[in-house]
């Protein structure tokens, strides 16, 4: 259980370091578009989605790749308690990838729906 709790922390985490960046992104398009004297539009929301999660693919890989530097010997190795320590590590492993893309791909998706439909209903300022 702890190991899911642990895991769930990560990825909460850089969820929302992700929601940050995509925030401070489509702010910054706001206020070009406001000084261009003109509304945001859905291809600005896109543009501002891609700008703010290429932003963190770099630190949430290189966060990726430390954890799996660390859990990938523990998977392997072969000595006393291996057996035990498989069991905790294999699903962090697992647990790492699915973050990765639910980090990179989902959360940026469900944001860009989110926001896209808040302009068409006029409550995006």
């Amino acid at each position: 259980m702890k190991k899911f709790i642990g895991l769930a922390g990560v990825a909460a985490e850089t969820g929302v370091i992700m929601l940050i960046y995509l925030d401070h992104a489509w702010e910054a398009v706001k206020i070009q578009c406001r000084t261009e004297a003109r509304q945001p539009g859905v291809a600005d929301l896109y543009a501002a989605v891609m700008e703010g999660a290429v932003e963190r693919v770099r630190p949430k890989m290189m966060t990726v790749v430390a954890i799996m530097a660390g859990l990938l010997p523990i998977m392997w190795g072969t000595g006393t308690g291996s057996e035990v320590m498989r069991r905790i590590a294999a699903p962090m492993v697992g647990g790492m990838v699915s973050s990765t893309v639910l980090t990179l791909a989902v959360i940026p998706a469900i944001y860009a729906l989110v926001k896209q439909w808040r302009i068409k209903r006029g409550l995006e300022n």
